[in-house]
């Protein structure tokens, strides 16, 4: 017998699922046999039967070989009823992409719905099976705004057709609270893009902020706000470290789940520690794009249908 589906399950291409309109059945257990009665393209795992506003859901399992392109149905199973499925009309969703199908279910939730089934961008359709997103932590530093990590790991998302549907949650060390924190004083930040923290100044005449990568010719009396590296450099410099703020996010507590961070000491490639992904500072989107896989671990199976 074909087994439910398991969690945000949805056809993988969503080429394995067909859209087929049907008469009216006299019952569920008539199209369950009209189902059985027909080929279907060698593809096909999933059937969307349609008969006006109505709709069911159906897995198909059909004989293993054949030269064709239609093979016949060797078993059904009716997945979910009219009443427990959801056609989605949305142009602007990614159909391959399992995190924006589930963000269109949560816009449509209904009780008791099981499947929602989405016609969106380019009039593709694939379905989501009972969408329960996978909380994915994003540590990272700011000043820039937006915070690059967690920008990468949305760009990543966006495009991706592999990972399981992702909620993500960014906690953000933030370099102007660490200067509010520290009080007055005199602070050296690793770099302009840094940004200058409120109430300080980079006047040439009062300075309160330096950058470690300008090279400040005469060490000053500051604290660094940076990460290991940036008290290696300060060291190279000034041949010894200063009073130091780490803001390192790899070094926030680990949470219960997935978890994607950056560390200055690594310079390419992946560090997976459990459920935690660390990839370099200047990391690339196909680091960013592996370290999500590497924390979800996203298995699919050889039918099409991703479980």
């Amino acid at each position: 017998m074909i087994p439910l589906p398991a969690p945000n399950t949805i056809s993988r291409p969503y080429r394995g699922l067909s859209v087929q309109r049907v008469e009216r059945p006299d019952s569920l257990a008539d199209l369950v046999d009209r189902i059985r009665a027909r080929p279907v393209y060698r593809r096909t795992a999933l059937i969307v039967a349609r008969w006006g506003v109505e709709a069911a859901l159906l897995a198909v399992r059909t004989e293993e070989e054949g030269e064709g392109l239609f093979r016949d149905v060797v078993d059904v199973r009716l997945l979910a009823a009219p009443e427990e499925i959801v056609w989605i009309e949305d142009g602007d969703v990614d159909v391959g992409n399992a995190t924006a199908l589930a963000a269109a279910a949560a816009r449509h939730q209904a009780d008791g719905v099981s499947a929602y089934v989405v016609h969106g961008r380019h009039s593709h359709v694939n379905m989501i099976w009972r969408p329960a997103p996978v909380p994915v932590v994003v540590d990272e530093v700011v000043p820039p705004h937006p915070p690059k990590l967690v920008d990468m790991v949305h760009r990543a998302i966006d495009v991706d057709e592999d990972l399981p549907p992702l909620q993500l949650r960014a906690r953000l060390v933030s370099l102007p609270a660490r200067v509010r924190a520290g009080g007055p004083g005199r602070y050296l930040l690793p770099c302009a893009g840094a940004g200058p923290a409120p109430g300080t100044t980079t006047s040439t005449s009062s300075s309160s902020v330096d950058y470690l990568d300008d090279g400040p010719p005469v060490r000053g009396d500051w604290t660094l706000i940076g990460c290991e590296r940036s008290a290696q450099i300060h060291e190279h410099h000034y041949g010894d470290r200063p009073l130091w703020m780490d803001f390192c996010p790899a070094k926030l507590p680990a949470v219960d789940g997935p978890r994607v961070t950056k560390c200055c000491l690594l310079e390419r490639g992946l560090q997976v520690r459990e459920q935690t992904a660390v990839v370099p500072w200047g990391a690339t989107h196909d680091e960013v794009r592996d370290a999500l896989k590497a924390v979800t671990q996203q298995r699919p199976d050889n039918d099409g249908v991703s479980r």
